[in-house]
């Protein structure tokens, strides 16, 4: 190399230098319990914690205790599985989720949760090798997940879950919540020719088998969703006398019963009435 061209090219270095992004400074996961994840940026941002005890979840009382059983094994550093909680709309998959963590975390201060969108699913291989390197325990929730976008989606996941050569990290456990169990798109069939269809619905339920633990909700009678009904009355102290026709006229109007459905008539009661509620 010249002398002459050693100066002009230190040059160019430290100008590329200037050019290039910072590097991403190390996750704090010190600040919170519960983080957002954005792959874009790859900032963790911090979020309140939840605030529904776990005990206010009415009707799903078997869901809870599979749930909570796996979840406290992996807090204590023993095998689990990850969970696929899948059922009906508004019957407490993601709510439950989150209080069943609020209660082992607890215990566990180096428990977190990590929610990712559903459209970021592809993100997960990254995310997951990143966590990979950190003391903490960490429960990366994905609420209603599907496959959209077709068998790409569901091939960076089964990459994530799997951890290709190095296993999966042992750190963390994958929670999802799905209104189908196998995580299909219901257009799926529409939208692409039979054989490319039936190739990505394959790729989508070979996905499902990586949840070694599928948790169903299924729809709820009117003697569940009025037990649910009053159990929410007693525990905040709403008394009318007619709760139970009120609540089934509620159910009525929205079209269907769910444990969703019976908090959001507490809710309108407890604000008639003037009672605060946790959420």
């Amino acid at each position: 190399m010249s002398a002459e061209l050693a100066p002009l090219l230190d040059r160019i270095a430290q100008a590329l230098e200037r050019l290039a992004p910072p590097a991403p400074a190390a996750p704090d996961f010190s600040e919170a319990r519960l983080f957002r994840h954005d792959p874009g940026t790859g900032a963790f941002h911090p979020a309140p914690d939840y605030p529904l005890p776990l005990a206010a979840l009415l009707g799903v009382d078997r869901q809870k205790r599979t749930f909570l059983t796996n979840l406290q094994r992996f807090a204590g550093g023993l095998p689990y599985n990850h969970v696929l909680l899948w059922g009906v709309r508004g019957t407490g998959k993601s709510s439950l989720a989150k209080a069943a963590f609020m209660d082992v975390a607890a215990e566990a201060p180096d428990l977190k949760l990590v929610e990712v969108d559903r459209d970021q699913v592809t993100a997960l291989p990254a995310l997951f090798d990143l966590l990979r390197a950190r003391e903490e325990r960490f429960v990366v929730l994905c609420d209603d997940l599907s496959f959209e976008e077709g068998a790409a989606a569901a091939k960076a996941l089964k990459s994530a879950l799997e951890g290709g050569v190095s296993g999966p990290p042992a750190n963390v456990l994958f929670v999802a919540t799905s209104n189908r169990r196998h995580l299909m798109p219901r257009t799926h069939a529409e939208d692409r020719g039979l054989v490319a269809a039936a190739e990505d619905a394959e790729e989508e339920v070979s996905v499902s088998d990586r949840f070694g633990l599928w948790i169903g909700f299924p729809p709820m009678d009117q003697a569940t969703y009025l037990d649910v009904v009053h159990g929410y009355a007693e525990r905040y102290g709403l008394i009318v006398a007619d709760l139970e026709r009120r609540a089934l006229q509620w159910a009525q109007l929205r079209g269907g019963r769910s444990g969703r459905v019976a908090w959001q008539f507490i809710r309108d009661l407890a604000g008639e009435l003037g009672k605060p509620l946790p959420l």
